[in-house]
């Protein structure tokens, strides 16, 4: 009789435990479930590297949505953001694609804008700021610093034969 008293509690305590988890990933974590549904708008940005399927949306610091799907179309990155049912977007804002920290993972933050129009769903955010290229900065920096640096250099006497 102890034994299976035993067991119900270890049983218990996994099922606590799992249930727990289940509830931290979808409320606490980057889901989108408990908004009362979501609706989708899209951005095209010129690079989107580093953004993903899953990768959060913010307005002023808070999780309001997480992207969808990330997809070429007519040479620039379609996004399709998935958004809480209760935001609505003027057709002014303005999706920028961000870095968490120094080395962290991508998310779009929206800055709403002023108009009275608003986007519908399905509709397009046409303004947009791609990340910023580093490794593409840091290396026309160096080409920039090594052409002033040869420019600068004292020529070399002619050889004498």
């Amino acid at each position: 009789m102890h034994k299976v008293g035993t067991w119900a509690s270890v049983v218990g305590f996994l099922l606590l435990g799992t249930g727990s988890l289940c509830y931290l990933f979808t409320d606490m974590g980057e889901a989108v479930i408990g908004y009362g549904g979501t609706y989708t708008v899209y951005a095209d940005f010129t690079n989107a590297s580093g953004l993903d399927p899953g990768s959060g949306i913010e307005i002023a610091g808070v999780h309001v949505g997480q992207v969808t799907d990330v997809r070429l179309v007519d040479g620039r990155a379609r996004v399709r953001l998935s958004l809480r049912s209760d935001l609505r977007l003027q057709e002014d804002a303005i999706a920028s694609i961000q870095t968490k920290g120094l080395l962290g993972g991508r998310y779009i933050v929206i800055t709403p804008g002023g108009s009275d129009q608003l986007i519908p769903p399905e509709g397009k955010i046409r303004e947009t700021e791609s990340p910023l290229d580093l490794p593409s900065l840091m290396a026309t920096y160096v080409g920039m610093r090594n052409k002033a640096r040869s420019s600068t250099a004292e020529p070399s006497p002619p050889l004498q034969q």
